[in-house]
């Protein structure tokens, strides 16, 4: 149902599409892979390495959506970027809702990679965004 090649999933969007989003989210080797995009909605796979991070963001008009398949982080979330008072432990089956315009940040603490599927309304990232690496991502997010 989804394609895997060396650079990442296809986005699928806005065209419908039905795929085991477990097995596609745990197979993304990439730090972010746009798997579908549309008008409205957006989900893109996660891969956050051991001792790695989301980053610590906001988006001011946008709410968002985490669920684990696989892997231990530690949720921060909170009004401002030095009042993170929302912490939580998650690993796999774990989702996670962050209001528009929350501080949050997952981080990975545990000894796997962390496996995990975002879903952003609106879409948050260019249609067939892929990141293979945080840094890659960070760099395109300053352009």
């Amino acid at each position: 149902m989804y394609r895997i090649s060396r650079y990442g999933v296809t986005d699928f969007g806005p065209e419908p599409f039905v795929t085991n989003i477990q097995r596609a989210a745990i197979h993304n080797t990439n730090f972010r892979t746009a798997l579908w995009t549309g008008k409205y909605l957006q989900l893109t796979l996660m891969s956050i390495p051991v001792g790695g991070e989301i980053g610590l963001e906001a988006h001011s008009d946008l709410d968002q959506f985490l669920r684990l398949e696989m892997g231990r982080g530690l949720v921060k979330m909170g009004a401002s970027s030095d009042k993170l008072n929302y912490q939580a432990n998650v690993s796999s089956g774990y989702v996670v809702f962050i209001p528009a315009g929350t501080y949050h940040n997952l981080i990975n603490v545990g000894s796997t990679p962390i496996k995990l599927y975002s879903i952003y309304a609106p879409p948050q990232h260019p249609r067939g965004t892929v990141h293979q690496t945080k840094q890659i991502a960070d760099q395109a997010e300053e352009h």
